[in-house]
């Protein structure tokens, strides 16, 4: 597994999304990705400071391109304004689409496919079903985050 990693991306997997405020505060979580339909209200969550992002997507299937981008911006920007940051993604049981932009940006943060796989699956297992797992095998990264933290370390990832 790749360990040219130093400084920390913490991403936090949620199922539905039914984890109380305080493990949210806990981890330090100020954005909410939301991958799924809208099955809450978010009021008493933006009322705490956390900003919930709606970018819902197919069950099973792979992200839209525009949706990967976001992504991917939003993890540079968060990780770069607040290193050490982390940012809460959720679907309906964390195995499917969650887990696949977690790998996206550990791909683009210089892990390859297999290893970013495998760091998941530690944490979620049963994590990717068939289709997810081409769609990360054929994923080119462009390393739209491979960049180091102000003590020259290279990007880490944490999964809660």
């Amino acid at each position: 597994m790749s360990d040219s990693f130093g400084s920390v991306y913490l991403f936090l997997f949620l199922n539905c999304f039914h984890s109380p405020l305080l493990e949210l505060k806990k981890y330090g979580v100020t954005t909410i990705v939301r991958v799924c339909e809208a099955t809450y209200d978010t009021t008493l969550v933006e009322k705490e400071g956390i900003h919930v992002l709606d970018w819902p997507f197919d069950d099973g299937a792979p992200p839209s391109n525009q949706i990967v981008d976001d992504w991917l911006s939003l993890v540079k920007i968060k990780f770069r304004e607040d290193p050490g940051c982390c940012i809460a993604v959720h679907c309906v049981a964390g195995l499917g689409r969650a887990p696949v932009l977690v790998a996206l940006a550990l791909i683009e943060g210089g892990m390859k496919y297999e290893d970013a796989v495998q760091f998941i699956r530690q944490k979620r297992r049963g994590a990717f079903n068939s289709k997810q797992l081409l769609y990360l095998e054929k994923y080119r990264p462009k390393m739209r985050l491979r960049f180091k933290d102000s003590n020259g370390h290279r990007n880490n990832c944490c999964i809660q």
